[in-house]
């Protein structure tokens, strides 16, 4: 037994030096820990910052751009006065995506186009300020024919006109700006509906003598695309709506050149319908489809009509594709939160007439359209600068990689109607006024399912 705790106690001793050596190293250990706590969490951030980088953002805004004075509004020659007040609001949208450095801005306008020098002008603006690439900006309208005219000036243009554009490009790039700082973690969702709200409006009429002719008007038989594209946008791991992006193929005439009422139509009324119905900050941007011969199927009306408790086309209209929206929406069940996003941007050279002709000299001068596609996620977005006739858009998103492909018009700059071949020989409004020879259309299919490939 003495041997015994002999035997321990001599252990105990050898182990002392040991035990020291521990102690040593635990107080070592603990007066490196600040350095070791602050490596780690640096370690810690740096695995969050990158995980951050890779996950999809989205961010939105929304500024009102409805003009505070008088203005000459678009889209009818025959006005011969200022906009007499405002019967709802227009407002500029904005959601941009984020992931890993790159960018895809949406850009949706209650306005009629960027044409020209405004398209240039306000993307340039934009760009600079929001250090974005040319492929990453989808600068939109929704064609409404009762917004102001956008000018920065001329022999003819209005003081107030240009005044307001002006303060419009200032307002875009703020809203860019925003919509970009406010990105958070988000999942998106896409699904599609239908409405009936657009008609083909290349009516055939005969004269006296049976001769047919195309004019404006309501064909009910003739070819439309009914389909509403539905794009959700949520937090990251929540069901908190943060967009709901929707196009269609309409033109936004219910409204027409006896109208003096600033009003976003049809589109800009689904929009607030929407963001109306869903409440919570959501935004609704909309987008005009590929509807260059499509118009609401009540069109061009002198005014909102209300006698008799009778409810205005217009916000009919409006309310009718904003419920398609929202069922569209709901409906959405599968979301993505992992992109990626890609773009490119292409301005395309065309073979182009005389406007006022139907077929094209040898010698007309080329004509020049944008093209802009991206992808979020499985996610595609083709903008197209030109009012396309509704063939066009179907055959594109037919032929499409992509289950849905959103087709969006009025976009980067509006060269024209791109009417179909099968089109010209028939005449018409569209076809007169385009200034894209026979053939531009196939060459634009061409261009953009092949970008839309490349993604």
């Amino acid at each position: 037994m003495l041997r015994l705790n002999a035997a321990l106690r001599l252990d105990t001793f050898r182990a002392l030096p040991r035990f020291a050596a521990l102690r040593l190293g635990a107080w070592r250990i603990m007066a490196l820990l600040p350095q070791l706590l602050a490596a780690w969490l640096l370690f810690c951030g740096a695995a969050t910052a990158a995980g951050q980088a890779d996950r999809l953002q989205a961010g939105v805004a929304k500024t009102d751009v409805t003009p505070a004075k008088p203005v000459t509004l678009s889209g009818y020659g025959g006005r011969n006065q200022p906009s007499q007040g405002v019967h709802d609001p227009l407002s500029a949208r904005v959601v941009a995506f984020k992931q890993d450095g790159k960018r895809l801005v949406l850009v949706s306008t209650d306005l009629i186009g960027f044409r020209g020098e405004t398209a240039e002008s306000a993307r340039k603006a934009i760009c600079t300020a929001c250090q974005l690439q040319p492929s990453e900006l989808f600068l939109t309208a929704i064609h409404t024919h009762s917004g102001p005219s956008l000018t920065l000036g001329g022999k003819e243009a209005q003081a107030n006109n240009v005044e307001y554009t002006k303060t419009l490009q200032s307002r875009l790039v703020e809203a860019v700006r925003e919509a970009l700082g406010r990105a958070v973690p988000a999942q998106i969702g896409a699904g599609s509906g239908s409405s009936p709200v657009g008609a083909n409006r290349r009516e055939t009429v005969h004269d006296s003598a049976g001769k047919p002719r195309v004019q404006l008007g309501r064909n009910a038989s003739g070819l439309t695309d009914p389909e509403v594209q539905v794009l959700k946008i949520s937090r990251a791991g929540t069901d908190e709506l943060v967009a709901v992006v929707f196009a269609y193929a309409t033109h936004s005439t219910s409204l027409g050149p006896k109208n003096y009422q600033i009003s976003g139509d049809v589109h800009g009324l689904a929009e607030q319908f929407v963001e109306k119905y869903l409440d919570r900050g959501v935004i609704a941007p909309a987008f005009a489809g590929a509807s260059g011969d499509i118009d609401p199927w009540y069109r061009v009306l002198p005014k909102f009509e209300t006698g008799n408790g009778w409810i205005p086309e217009p916000v009919l209209m409006g309310t009718m594709l904003g419920e398609e929206v929202v069922h569209v929406s709901g409906a959405i069940r599968q979301s993505d939160g992992r992109g990626p996003i890609k773009t490119a941007f292409k301005t395309l050279t065309l073979p182009g007439k005389p406007r006022g002709k139907a077929e094209a000299p040898a010698d007309a001068a080329p004509v020049q359209l944008n093209l802009t596609v991206g992808r979020v996620g499985n996610v595609a977005f083709l903008g197209l600068g030109a009012e396309v006739f509704n063939e066009i858009g179907r055959v594109i998103k037919a032929a499409s990689p992509f289950k849905h492909t959103f087709v969006i018009t009025h976009c980067n700059g509006g060269a024209g109607y791109l009417p179909t071949r099968q089109s010209n020989p028939q005449g018409g409004y569209e076809v007169l006024s385009s200034p894209f020879a026979p053939g531009a259309a196939e060459q634009v299919i061409q261009e953009a399912v092949g970008m839309l490939r490349a993604l």
